[in-house]
């Protein structure tokens, strides 16, 4: 889906429809911040559209830099945080949310290692056959061991999670991260979103089924409406 911006903005339309449709399928409070996670990947599809566009079209340069930063703030400092934190509210035994929050703080660090270069250093993309390739001044020599981490923090906390098909959820995430880093390694940050699509229905399966295995009457008095 993201290969030219025709389809990075029919995907980001694509997965932003599902996220709408997940949203109608959170009945607990807790579960709000699991469920905007296809609302953002949609975000970023789009977002990665408009990249196309100001690098295809010289009259739209203009939106090159704020799409970049909308992008590579999503794709680099808002997932390391957003997936740990939002298993950890919706965790209810008490010693996995301790083992959460340590990943949380994990994914906290990458995230301002992430904020960091974004402020101090430069980074553009480049168009290189059908792939977007972001080249920046990061520290080549932290570039492995950063994408590690921040592949273990985003991704581990749905194995630890005790919510029913999370470890579905991640080991799909575990399976499109090693595809884009065998087959695309120069494109990491663009082809990963590809299976944003599949990842956002497993969402919704996931909440769908929360709902139906849900007491009706427990429901009413933890949203307050009893």
């Amino acid at each position: 889906m993201c290969f030219s911006a025709g389809a990075s903005f029919a995907g980001g339309v694509v997965v932003s429809s599902i996220g709408v449709a997940v949203l109608k399928k959170v009945h607990k409070p807790s579960q709000i911040v699991f469920a905007t996670i296809p609302l953002f990947f949609g975000i970023q599809q789009i977002a990665e559209g408009f990249i196309w566009v100001a690098l295809q079209y010289p009259e739209y340069a203009h939106i090159q830099q704020s799409s970049t930063y909308l992008y590579l703030i999503i794709a680099r400092v808002f997932w390391p945080v957003m997936i740990p934190l939002s298993v950890l509210f919706m965790e209810e035994n008490r010693k996995k949310k301790k083992i959460l929050l340590v990943f949380l703080t994990v994914g906290l660090s990458v995230s301002l290692y992430y904020v960091y270069c974004l402020v101090f250093l430069n980074v553009t993309p480049h168009i290189m056959g059908h792939h977007i390739q972001y080249i920046s001044d990061f520290p080549e020599s932290l570039a492995v061991v950063v994408f590690i981490i921040y592949f273990i923090a985003s991704v581990s906390p749905l194995f630890i999670s005790s919510v029913k098909k999370t470890k579905l959820l991640g080991g799909l995430m575990f399976f499109s991260g090693v595809v884009a880093v065998i087959f695309f390694t120069q494109y990491l940050t663009s082809v990963w979103c590809f299976f944003a699509a599949v990842i956002s229905g497993v969402i919704f399966w996931i909440l769908k089924e929360s709902k139906n295995n849900s007491n009706p009457e427990t429901l009413q008095v933890e949203m307050g409406l009893n």
